[in-house]
């Protein structure tokens, strides 16, 4: 009987030994990979930054006539992240969120394992507290968030929905993982705590092309985003803002703010002005090194229609409404929901 118990013990050490050696061995190699194989991506430090008394950047893409194009302009890898006063407010909803929701806000398969350890590698070990330095810093083991209080290991765990939600209080922007496919490009992992009338759950797995299915006249520029996608080099980033209006500030929103096929459509309902926003996403591109991933990045920003107005930009605002009606893709009145809201928001802008 002793000398089973022995083996026994004998073979559990030698296990966990192995174990801790690959899992060594494993960070040993991530480490190494970000140093050599890894392209530098110069990353401009804000090393004045305060992030208390930075006002949210202000976004007016309105147009008379609405097409649908994408619309991109270059921009730096310095600016994937973007941090303002509301950063704080956004991380403790995004937990909340995580934690109601998670099935809904964070998910990946198999194949989008390597590309969310190579983003939580890069976010946490160079880029945040090369950008931030003022919210963040790191030593040799772990990444340090002086505003939340969390410390992260620099290596990511093996659990890809943890590593997500490390990212996902880390950061107020939403991150899709992206891989070209003989068939397109698949999305495979997520994390997003807002949803503008989606369900993230639902495009794990799927092409770009099924992804915006239910989008009007996207056939006339998906042929051209594939493209896109496939092209973008290493080094070089994109990014375009997307607007609509809501009648609510609900950041987390997987149905109702879009107009599906077969939905009941209540027409020109009267709404409460005080609630109304124009709901505006910076999307971004970017792509890694290592995996070749195409990370897709959007930040929310919320604002009140009564602000737009109060701007002088009310008339302007209001053409755009009514011009969702018009240009290339006509079914964006209502899809985006202008069928429900239009009417009301923009006799209130012209009033």
């Amino acid at each position: 009987m002793f000398f089973i118990i022995a083996f026994l013990a004998l073979g559990l050490f030698t296990a966990i030994t192995a174990w801790m050696r690959n899992r060594m061995k494993r960070g040993t190699s991530l480490k190494q990979r970000s140093q050599t194989s890894q392209p530098k991506r110069h990353i401009e430090p804000l090393p004045g930054f305060e992030w208390e008394t930075t006002e949210p950047s202000k976004f007016r893409p309105f147009k008379p006539i609405y097409h649908i194009t994408m619309a991109l302009k270059s921009t730096t890898p310095s600016e994937l992240i973007t941090i303002d006063q509301n950063y704080l407010t956004r991380i403790r909803e995004r937990q909340v969120t995580m934690t109601k929701h998670a099935n809904h806000a964070l998910g990946c398969i198999p194949c989008g394992i390597e590309a969310v350890q190579e983003v939580y590698t890069y976010l946490l070990e160079d880029y945040l507290p090369a950008r931030y330095p003022t919210i963040f810093s790191r030593d040799e083991k772990m990444f340090h968030n002086r505003v939340t209080g969390i410390s992260l290991p620099l290596l990511p765990p093996d659990d890809p929905v943890a590593a997500l939600r490390s990212l996902g209080e880390t950061v107020e922007d939403d991150l899709f993982f992206l891989r070209e496919t003989p068939e397109g490009h698949q999305c495979t992992a997520f994390v997003c705590c807002c949803p503008s009338g989606f369900d993230p759950a639902a495009k794990i797995g799927k092409l770009l092309k099924d992804i915006h299915g239910p989008v009007p006249s996207y056939e006339k520029i998906g042929p051209s985003m594939e493209r896109y996608f496939s092209r973008l080099e290493v080094g070089k980033s994109a990014c375009r803002v997307n607007w609509s209006v809501t009648t609510n500030p609900v950041l987390f929103n997987v149905s109702g703010n879009h107009v599906n096929e077969g939905d009941q459509v209540e027409e020109d309902m009267d709404i409460d002005i005080d609630k109304a926003y124009v709901r505006m996403e910076l999307q971004t591109l970017t792509r890694m090194p290592k995996t070749r991933a195409i990370l897709f990045s959007f930040k929310t920003y919320l604002c009140p229609v009564k602000e737009i107005k109060a701007e002088g930009l009310g008339a302007d605002l209001a053409d755009a409404i009514e011009g969702l009606k018009r240009g290339n893709a006509p079914g964006m009145w209502v899809y985006k929901g202008g069928i429900r809201w239009g009417k009301s928001v923009c006799e209130y802008l012209r009033s």
